[in-house]
């Protein structure tokens, strides 16, 4: 069983990988017979692969990109590890790949995976602080510093945990943190944690790093570019007024047109139009508009963010907001832990499940990434729907779950769970990109299954 199983996933990703052969050779203009005179190798050869009956060979891939404007990474599709729509760390998985991090000579941290997947942008890591201090001072010198890291952090308290981070302008800050509490940090921010003396126990948190859209190729692309031309891509946003003036003037030299002509077509005075690129006014929602206008973008491509937030945001369990879901029923009830208007598509919080009607309808859904920890001493009962079959999981305390987005699910029983929600690459900008092409397209836009012109004719 476990082998046809197996025999039934291998193709299953071949039809992927020929299904992406096919979406290169469409995006390069090439029919099979073209690839196959200019890859030297017979048709049958070509016309396998894009059926998915044949192994795509490396010797391909190497000589294409030799000849074609194409990276080797082009034909290599994501794994999916997730084939049932859902993946589950237990507990003694975890408690397997612990390890203890030294700083300074002395054990620091001791660290242990929890569940990830080839499909999300998080890598997620259970984390016990093994320094103890005797004071709250921020510059108490038996904490180690690390240099900040490249990825966005999430992380949720357990315990007595003392949270130190650098401030932009360099000085150095404490947050007195206990169980339930919450806090983000962008990339690169240093930072470190210690268990206040005193404390029953160690203190605990569940960090969980993530990528947002400056991962894969956007990395790899920047990469290519150089660091040194990459980081032009990094405008000013450190007030509302520079995002603006910034985003102007960038996507005016996008069009190389000059402020002259601008003001010709809006009809705002040129004087104005300097002010604002160099950021001394800012201004009205119709001067954008009509800057917009003429520059061929939306409004909203001018916009800065709503607010300007800090790189650190602690939020303390006992200010956080909470609510029922549903509203009319309450199965479970919602928390808002740390959460970042930069991040629209980043949510975190704690939930009380609350309902134990085994045979209720599965009524979560959303369009995230979602990775959930059993942070409570009750197991919980994970229901969930994929490709038109029915599943269900006990979730343990200390296991955690990965589920892919639009994944019909519930939790039933009563305990307490720690769920962070990521959009990963798609939404934003690429599911605008989407809804413009219509669902109608999508499916051929991801598992492309045709040439992009009929030989025969088409009429």
């Amino acid at each position: 069983m476990e082998s046809l199983e197996n025999t039934i996933e291998i193709t299953k990703e071949s039809k992927r990988i020929g299904s992406n052969f096919l979406g290169i050779l469409n995006d390069l203009k090439r029919r099979p017979e073209d690839a196959a005179r200019e890859l030297h190798v017979d048709l049958e050869v070509i016309n396998g692969i894009i059926s998915g009956e044949i192994e795509l060979p490396n010797e391909i891939v190497k000589n294409a990109v030799k000849i074609w404007p194409v990276n080797e990474r082009d034909f290599h599709i994501i794994s999916d590890d997730s084939m049932t729509g859902v993946k589950i760390m237990r507990s003694e998985q975890s408690e397997k790949s612990s390890r203890i991090m030294e700083r300074a000579g002395k054990p620091y941290y001791e660290y242990r995976d929890t569940v990830s997947s080839s499909l999300a942008p998080f890598r997620p890591e259970w984390i016990m602080e093994l320094c103890y201090v005797e004071n709250n001072e921020a510059d108490n010198l038996e904490v180690q510093w690390n240099h900040g890291h490249f990825m966005h952090q999430f992380t949720y308290f357990i315990g007595e945990v003392n949270f130190y981070y650098q401030k932009s302008d360099g000085t150095k800050e404490v947050a007195i943190m206990n169980t339930g509490d919450s806090m983000y940090i962008t990339p690169f921010t240093p930072h470190t944690f210690a268990t206040r003396k005193g404390a029953k126990e160690n203190g605990l948190i569940l960090a969980l790093t993530f990528g947002n859209k400056i991962l894969g190729d956007v990395k790899q692309e920047l990469s290519a570019i150089s660091s040194e031309l990459g980081q032009e891509f990094a405008l000013d946003f450190s007030s509302n007024k520079q995002t603006v003036s910034s985003l102007i003037e960038f996507h005016r030299q996008l069009c190389s047109i000059g402020v002259k002509e601008i003001s010709k077509r809006t009809r705002i005075h040129e004087e104005k139009i300097k002010e604002i690129e160099s950021g001394q006014v800012e201004p009205s929602g119709s001067e954008i508009e009509k800057i917009a206008g003429v520059l061929n973008v939306n409004t909203r491509d001018l916009l800065p963010n709503n607010k300007i937030e800090d790189k650190v945001i602690i939020n303390h369990h006992d200010k956080s907001n909470s609510w029922d879901f549903p509203e009319d029923e309450k199965r479970y009830g919602f928390t808002e832990l740390a959460n970042s208007t930069t991040l629209p598509y980043s949510k975190s919080f704690e939930i009380d499940v609350c309902f134990d009607d085994k045979k209720s309808v599965l009524d979560l859904r959303m369009g995230l990434h979602q990775y959930i920890y059993n942070i409570g001493e009750e197991n919980i009962s994970l229901n969930w729907s994929y490709n038109d079959k029915q599943y269900c999981e006990t979730i343990r305390p200390g296991d955690s779950v990965y589920i892919k987005p639009f994944v019909y699910h519930n939790f039933r029983g009563n305990g307490k769970l720690l769920i962070l929600r990521l959009g990963g690459k798609v939404v934003g900008d690429s599911q605008r990109e989407l809804s413009f092409i219509g669902k109608d397209n999508v499916k051929r836009a991801v598992d492309e299954s045709m040439q992009w012109f009929d030989p025969k004719g088409h009429n």
